[in-house]
């Protein structure tokens, strides 16, 4: 099997980051969306929306998006359980992930893409206003997730899961939207100086 990814955005890195916490190694293929080359027709054949990452089985079946990617090999190798285990555990693990995802990565990604003169030919049309709006919501989130983390270690509780790879690779990504952390976020600071310290982060 190989992994399709650009090793600079903020996707991938969800899927590198889950699989070095499982100690798994796949091998890698670099394309340069940058130059669009997630849009040849070998890469619409794997995925019609164009994007990455993809992992091609090595019967050809592929499979996108990022936390498709990690449930597959989740079911392959069940420990370290980033998922869950309990009914409970999985079920807050999963409105976690999807919190992050909808109210903190896609914003950001929004912010980034509708506001940087490099995304606009991946961005069409290119709208200035709705990078503004998204960059108060991913304000608004961060807010949010420090007051929540105040009560809880991790994003969704006391264990490292994919919700935490999620709102990990989501706040780094901050950088390039020019959005950032406050001095009052004490309790995100210390979530992320957390889960940055461990040996995945570097994935």
């Amino acid at each position: 099997m190989i992994l399709i990814e650009d090793n600079r955005a903020p996707n991938p890195r969800r899927v590198r980051i889950f699989l070095a916490e499982k100690g798994i190694e796949v091998e890698r293929r670099h394309l340069d969306i940058m130059v669009e080359e997630h849009k040849t027709p070998d890469m619409v054949k794997r995925n019609p929306f164009m994007r990455i990452p993809v992992l091609e089985l090595d019967d050809g079946t592929c499979i996108a998006e990022a936390m498709a990617i990690c449930r597959y090999f989740e079911a392959l190798h069940p420990e370290p359980a980033l998922f869950g285990e309990t009914p409970v555990d999985i079920g807050m693990i999963d409105m976690w992930q999807r919190r992050i995802e909808l109210q903190l990565m896609h914003p950001i990604a929004y912010a980034f893409r509708h506001a940087h003169p490099k995304m606009a030919h991946l961005e069409q049309p290119q709208i200035k206003q709705w990078s503004e709006v998204n960059v108060g919501r991913v304000e608004a989130m961060l807010e949010f997730l420090n007051g929540e983390l105040a009560s809880r270690q991790f994003i969704a509780g006391d264990r490292f899961s994919v919700a935490d790879i999620d709102a990990l690779c989501a706040v780094d990504f901050m950088r390039v939207a020019r959005v950032a952390m406050n001095d009052e976020h004490t309790q995100l600071r210390r979530w992320h100086d957390e889960v940055s310290a461990r040996p995945s982060a570097v994935a």
